[in-house]
């Protein structure tokens, strides 16, 4: 068994210990705003928080997670009002929306440890998500939008 909290709470968790916590996350959580994306790393479509560090879960094994704090895009806020998903909603940054839980989740990581970034810093912070549509522009406005929240 692995323990560990996510979004707040408590599990205990059967799957063997080298299992990607993507996977469980989703299949033995049903937690499913997480996403599959590319499976290597690459793309961040998976980006969740560990300790309030940005991981990609698809490589993250369960094993990593025994003692630690995981926040998934659902424990980000209960009702959608932290500042990124509000810049987000307002500034209509996806277009398909797949990419979007792991861009938010490494913009949220990125203004918990830099609450006024450049564009630089941003860019630099955001380069590990992919967005097949193209929406970077709007992402790094709304990132500096929720910075001044």
């Amino acid at each position: 068994m692995t323990a560990f909290t996510i979004n707040g709470r408590t599990v205990d968790v059967s799957a063997v210990p080298n299992t990607p916590l993507l996977w469980v996350i989703r299949d033995e959580l049903k937690l499913t705003g997480t996403k599959f994306g590319c499976g290597v790393a690459q793309c961040g479509a998976c980006t969740v928080h560990v300790d309030g560090e940005p991981v990609r879960s698809c490589v993250f094994p369960l094993a990593g997670a025994e003692g630690r704090s995981v926040t998934t895009i659902e424990g980000l806020s209960e009702d959608g009002s932290h500042p990124v998903q509000q810049a987000w909603v307002a500034l209509d940054v996806p277009q398909c929306g797949y990419c979007q839980s792991g861009q938010i989740m490494s913009a949220s990581a990125l203004l918990a440890r830099n609450p006024s970034p450049s564009d630089a810093e941003i860019d630099e912070a955001m380069r590990g998500n992919l967005c097949r549509c193209g929406t970077y522009l709007r992402i790094r406005a709304a990132i500096h939008r929720a910075s001044d929240v």
